[in-house]
């Protein structure tokens, strides 16, 4: 079974042809899709479809750059309303910090703090964006009591690599990884024990030019089996098995 443990299945590209991408996801052997949500409208249609597809499984939170439009009841009332659908969700996502689009930390880790804490409330992994910010996420993930973070598409150095591994957190891996020497390395790297798959769809295509779809994590599995040097239905088993030490230990499917 193949999972997609991150994307956007809410994104404009997929609103006509839906049905035929999850038909598609299918017969490609996926089993679980996550989609994750980014802001408080976002959030229902993730759980609208989620409701919908059985192999959907929705995660909510608020995309870092999102939490800087919206004022602090806002954000409040957002987390309270995660917190009250607690049942309906498998992760905390999208959250974290982006220094990419905005160097405004403050208000930013303010935010991610209550999403951490919100994590060890009602017992849900995080799923984190960490984009040029991969340190202050990691400085706050050490200063609290989260057990199981999940790194989306993680692209920091050697030495944050190794704290991840070390803190015994997980990377999930988007097919992006069949062109970008920094996935690559990670996956070098990185035990298979720590690692999952991603697609981010329908954004880091391994196809130039064209838009990712959840099928496609069938590339990211294809390339840590060959950095590995492993069969690829080994690959699949021990990345499947990851997926159920972290979801089923947390009772969260």
């Amino acid at each position: 079974m193949l999972l997609d443990v991150h994307c956007h299945l809410t994104d404009p590209y997929f609103s006509e042809s839906l049905d035929a991408i999850i038909k598609e996801s299918i017969e490609n052997n996926l089993g679980v899709i996550i989609s994750a949500g980014l802001n408080m409208k976002d959030n229902r249609k993730v759980l609208e479809i989620s409701k919908k597809y059985e192999i959907v499984k929705a995660a909510l939170g608020i995309y870092p750059i999102d939490a800087l439009d919206m004022d602090y009841e806002m954000i409040e009332n957002e987390i309270r309303f995660i917190e009250q659908n607690k049942k309906k969700i498998i992760a905390i996502s999208e959250v974290g910090l982006d220094y990419h689009f905005s160097k405004e930390s403050k208000k930013q880790k303010e935010v991610f703090q209550k999403f951490i804490e919100l994590s060890e409330k009602i017992n849900k992994p995080l799923i984190i964006h960490s984009r040029k910010a991969e340190s202050d996420v990691i400085d706050m993930l050490e200063s609290s009591n989260i057990k199981i973070a999940i790194f989306h598409s993680f692209g920091g150095n050697k030495n944050l690599i190794k704290r991840i591994i070390d803190n015994k957190w997980s990377f999930s891996i988007p097919p992006l990884i069949v062109r970008s020497s920094n996935y690559q390395t990670l996956v070098k790297i990185a035990p298979l024990q720590c690692l999952l798959t991603e697609t981010d769809a329908p954004y880091q295509s391994p196809l130039k030019n064209q838009k990712n779809k959840p099928y496609l994590v069938t590339e990211s599995i294809r390339k840590i089996s060959e950095i590995k040097n492993l069969d690829q239905m080994e690959t699949e088993n021990i990345i499947f098995m990851n997926f159920q030490n972290i979801f089923m230990k947390w009772k969260t499917i």
